[in-house]
């Protein structure tokens, strides 16, 4: 008997979820939990939805959908988000609570992204959520990343299938179902990410980030090694580098190239 999972886009309709610069949540989530299922079921898996377009449905009508689907797990999609924009990064999951197997789904999800170059920011506890409390079934919430973060969604954007294809395979591990575990994966190719400063002091790298940003570009800050670094973009290609990087260039900015940030 083959396993069902019932896959819910977070918000919808309405509610449109974290809003970052135009960008909505809800669809992000639908799109995502519409590639998720559509790889899921290529997989053998039967799968249903708690929306498949824009609607609205609250978070207890979409437990019951759950509870009702007769599913064995439900997985829930979302984009994260902080009330200072470009202040985290970085995927994390949901659970009730630790210690069953919904936390055993969350960490081999969160492994799988991690494995794309997303910071693992792990599986925390959220009792007081409906779609984890009410579901009767092992639950997860997925915060793919911060929709708040330009690294986030360059990354979002530029690994859409891998994300969609690591949740999956999250998934896949937990149920023990078309994957191989003597298979090693490639390592992943780095993304490429156009520096423009480099400073010791935050509000410095703050104000050429505000700069930057309000001229359009998907700029972030990266801090290590005692320095904050502000970069724009998140690229799989160098030509795509390359030409943002002539963009800069002739808007006056000093920049160069590096490769990392998976």
């Amino acid at each position: 008997m083959p396993y069902k999972v019932i896959l819910d886009a977070g918000h919808g309709g309405r509610d449109p979820g974290a809003v970052y610069q135009n960008r909505q949540e809800k669809d992000d989530a639908l799109a995502l939990a519409l590639a998720v299922g559509e790889i899921l079921e290529q997989a053998g898996i039967d799968v249903a939805y708690t929306r498949t377009e824009d609607v609205y449905n609250t978070p207890y009508e979409k437990a019951v959908m759950g509870n009702n689907s007769g599913a064995d797990y439900f997985i829930s999609i979302h984009r994260n988000a902080t009330a200072a924009p470009g202040g985290a990064s970085g995927i994390e999951t949901l659970v009730y609570s630790k210690g069953g197997e919904a936390e055993r789904l969350a960490e081999n999800i969160n492994e799988e992204l991690e494995d794309l170059g997303f910071e693992n920011r792990g599986t925390t506890e959220r009792p007081n959520l409906v779609v984890l409390r009410r579901t009767s079934m092992p639950a997860v919430l997925v915060e793919a990343g911060f929709i708040d973060s330009p690294k986030d969604n360059a990354q979002f954007d530029a690994q859409f299938d891998e994300i969609a294809q690591a949740i999956a395979d999250g998934f896949l591990k937990t149920v023990g179902v078309g994957m191989d575990t003597q298979e090693k994966k490639p390592d992943p190719s780095p993304l490429y990410q156009v520096q423009v400063g480099s400073y010791r002091v935050r509000d410095y790298a703050d104000q050429m980030l505000t700069e930057l940003q309000a001229e359009g570009f998907p700029a972030w800050i990266e801090a290590e090694d005692g320095y904050y670094r502000v970069k724009v973009g998140a690229y799989e290609k160098l030509d795509n580098a390359v030409r943002m990087e002539q963009r800069l260039r002739q808007m006056g900015y000093n920049t160069f190239i590096t490769a990392g940030g998976r």
